[in-house]
């Protein structure tokens, strides 16, 4: 299994980046370019911050940028960063923030309101595998091991990493689906950062721990952990650690990682920032810096990278609602939740007495005889309820109310169905606001996920 494909990287030219490098030289002069501000989304000690200062020191060492501090920003898997970026960095060409694959999850997961499409992109610059280690003293020699204690009882390993929705989340599930165990049967600690994460998994307050492999060499070749896979294709040159695949575990993973730059700043602005990162990547030191922490070069500008930032979005969305997915083994009702379920049956019935109420009475007018036929209204009030918890988690909430609004309205008058439909679709809409945002109620949003 081949998660996040990462395709050839982009080389840069000689001749173009001797350009660039001198048209950044030139700017530099200009005193909104001898700042530039790094922002890294997490707390000290992880990717994010690593790809920081080591931009920081490159940058520098250059002369391409002058001055380049890095600030520190953690949470929600870089989300509370990148809504602070976006509110008050807006227009501002002398900053740009660290972001990448976890950071799509963590949007995801935590619902963001603020998302990767309302920032500017300038470039992915680095992929890194993925490691699973354990506490040097701990029973798992071998993934075996491992995996066996998971197969027996999955809940009762514990895996430390970063951001809830990200990169080593997203490992973890992948790991237990290939093996037969559930993805929402992981007993998954997050950790704000990797130097948080680092000291759990070094304490032996988890069983087992995955990361960069940047962020756990030292220590796998220090030997206070014992590295158990590393998510690659074929072993590493230096580092003796066994693939998950040579292991019988179909899964290669890549984690990346990229810079963004405000929202609202010009074209110009934009073409001298892409020109800044381009001539850091064409430098000695940033080369040697890929070779030390072990990072792959996937150097990718502009607008290709928006149209890859793209693609992931959506690859990320599909896994995260696999995952999910495993973690509900309840069926429709654990996915919708029981609350919401009466509370929306509640509000379904009122809304559809508010018109049916004047039909009804009209009706009943015009013939003094006719009887109500109340057990066909009742069965199609089932009907709709049935259907409704059938297909909320494949169709979604919205969709899935609607189906049941109109059933139910159809059933005490079924001559204006398209204005029913009208109605539906609104009552469904406004339930979910109310349930979904404001009370922060789980409704599963299904196909409409991207625009809910």
């Amino acid at each position: 299994m081949s998660l996040f494909p990462h395709g050839r990287p982009v080389r840069v030219l000689t001749t173009v980046a001797l350009l660039a490098l001198g048209g950044v030289v030139d700017a530099a002069q200009d005193p909104a370019i001898g700042q530039l501000r790094l922002i890294a989304p997490a707390a000290p000690g992880g990717g994010w911050d690593q790809t920081a200062r080591v931009m920081q020191q490159v940058l520098q060492r250059t002369g391409i940028v002058r001055t380049a501090p890095v600030e520190n920003i953690p949470g929600a898997a870089g989300t509370i960063g990148l809504a602070r970026f976006v509110g008050s960095e807006q227009g501002r060409d002398d900053a740009i923030l660290v972001s990448g694959l976890i950071m799509l999850g963590g949007i995801v997961m935590h619902r963001s309101p603020v998302t990767l499409r309302e920032v500017t992109p300038i470039a992915r610059l680095t992929g890194e595998y993925e490691a699973i280690v354990v506490p040097a003293n701990s029973p798992f020699r071998t993934l075996t091991d491992m995996i066996r204690a998971l197969k027996d009882r999955p809940e009762s390993l514990s895996w430390g990493g970063g951001s809830a929705g990200g990169s080593d989340q997203i490992l973890a599930g992948l790991v237990a689906e290939a093996v037969g165990v559930p993805p929402g049967r992981i007993n998954y600690i997050a950790f704000s950062g990797g130097g948080e994460s680092l000291s759990a998994i070094l304490g032996g307050q988890v069983s087992l721990g995955i990361n960069g492999l940047a962020e756990l060499e030292a220590q796998i070749e220090a030997g206070t952990v014992r590295a158990l896979a590393i998510s690659s294709a074929e072993r590493l040159p230096g580092l003796d650690v066994p693939t998950l695949r040579e292991q019988g575990v179909d899964v290669e993973f890549e984690n990346w990682r990229s810079v963004v730059a405000p929202p609202g700043i010009g074209a110009r602005e934009r073409q001298r920032l892409e020109s800044v990162i381009a001539a850091m990547v064409a430098t000695p030191e940033w080369r040697a810096a890929l070779e030390r922490y072990r990072w792959l070069d996937r150097y990718l500008p502009g607008d290709a990278f928006a149209r890859f930032v793209d693609r992931e979005e959506m690859r990320v969305r599909t896994t995260l609602r696999q995952l999910e997915a495993g973690q509900d083994g309840g069926g429709a009702l654990a996915s919708v939740g029981v609350y919401p379920t009466f509370v929306l049956s509640g509000l379904a019935m009122c809304a559809v007495a508010a018109l049916v109420v004047g039909r009804t009475a009209s009706r009943a007018v015009t013939s003094r005889t006719s009887r109500p036929k109340i057990s066909g209204t009742v069965w199609w009030i089932g009907l709709a309820l049935v259907i409704n918890l059938a297909m909320a988690k494949t169709v979604g909430f919205v969709v899935a109310s609607t189906a049941m609004f109109w059933l139910t309205a159809r059933a005490f008058d079924d001559r204006h169905p398209i204005r029913d439909g009208l109605f539906a679709v609104a009552m469904a809409l406004a339930a979910f606001l109310l349930f979904g945002h404001f009370l922060q109620l789980p409704l599963p949003a299904g196909p409409l996920e991207r625009w809910l």
